[in-house]
């Protein structure tokens, strides 16, 4: 065992610290007997959780389970055929890895640029309409139909927009004289991408819009009065007293933020069905496009199986962000 040396000169044992291992037995060791606790509270949740078990736990069982076989190519799944982890190595080294990498760069992209443009623009949103000002119930109203429109239906007004012949974004800045011709906005390898994001920050801004502004609510209004009268400036305010506050809120924000866009499927299928040349295929997308264009449903489970790996590590940060705390409460 190692030793320290204390004040007097005197070795004192060092307390080994406890390993990921340890941490973990010791949460799963407390786990159970804490359901026995509340078992009446349970069963209240019980036909919910059962319902869950049957549309959600038994598919999740059989696309893990079918990422094993090959089924052959076929609409059938009564003849498989195991072959292991051959589907993953033909997504990440065989046949289908250089698709695959270079849809995971655009899903990154996708959802690096999407969250951290939905964040600051909902963020610079919601510290507009937490102030004071004639009209502020109509901003605020407005500003939330981006949210409540159809996503369908969004993705339609945009494609629209976008159009390179007859788009409204393109004649606005035509008749304006700041272009001589129309801009192919979605039939460009170049430009499909950022007109997607776009797109989706427009839609999704609102969502955390709402959630940072209730997280305002929460910053004493005597902190920011104390650092101005302090003589800190409005971006001092905002950084040292404000943003703090907004810490946890930030956290779950953009964790609910990037599951979304990792999920986003409608707006890029709809908009450009991934094209063109893959330029705006996604892991979601990709999903789909093998599993039903090629019938390729053994590699398309792979490709999900590690998709839901992601939202897994995702979801027990977003679980750790929400219970944080819970434990202090509940001993006080």
């Amino acid at each position: 065992m190692a030793v320290i040396t204390g004040p007097e000169g005197t070795a004192v044992p060092a307390t080994p610290s406890r390993s990921l291992f340890s941490r973990i037995g010791a949460s799963v060791t407390g786990f159970f007997p804490s359901i026995w606790k509340h078992r009446a509270d349970y069963l209240y949740i019980l036909p919910a959780f059962l319902v869950m078990m049957a549309v959600i736990a038994y598919p999740i069982y059989f696309t893990i389970r079918l990422s094993f076989y090959d089924h052959g190519r076929t609409l059938s799944f009564d003849n498989l055929t195991w072959v292991g982890l051959d589907n993953y190595r033909l997504l990440l080294t065989g046949a289908y890895s250089s698709e695959f990498w270079n849809i995971t760069h655009n899903t990154l992209v996708w959802t690096v640029f999407s969250t951290a443009g939905a964040f600051l623009l909902g963020l610079g949103a919601a510290l507009v309409v937490q102030r004071e000002f004639i009209g502020r119930g109509i901003v605020r109203g407005v500003l939330l139909v981006p949210w409540v429109i159809s996503a369908v239906a969004a993705a339609y007004v945009w494609r629209w927009l976008y159009h390179s012949d007859y788009g409204l974004i393109s004649g606005v800045l035509t008749e304006l004289g700041f272009i001589d011709r129309n801009i192919i906005f979605l039939d460009s390898v170049k430009w499909v991408m950022p007109s997607l994001i776009v797109a989706n920050i427009w839609k999704e801004f609102p969502f955390a819009m709402i959630m940072l502004l209730a997280g305002l609510q929460t910053v004493p209004e005597g902190l920011n009065r104390a650092a101005m009268v302090d003589g800190a400036s409005t971006w001092h305010r905002f950084w040292h007293v404000t943003m703090p506050h907004l810490k946890g809120v930030t956290l779950i924000t953009v964790l609910l933020l990037t599951v979304q866009n990792l999920n986003s499927f409608t707006t890029v299928f709809i908009m450009t069905g991934g094209g063109p040349a893959n330029a705006s295929q996604l892991w979601v997308t990709d999903i789909y496009r093998i599993a039903f264009n090629r019938t390729n449903f053994d590699v398309a489970s792979a490709y999900s199986v590690i998709l839901f790996g992601v939202m897994a590590v995702l979801g027990y940060f977003y679980v750790r962000a929400l219970t944080r705390g819970d434990s202090t409460r509940s001993a006080a």
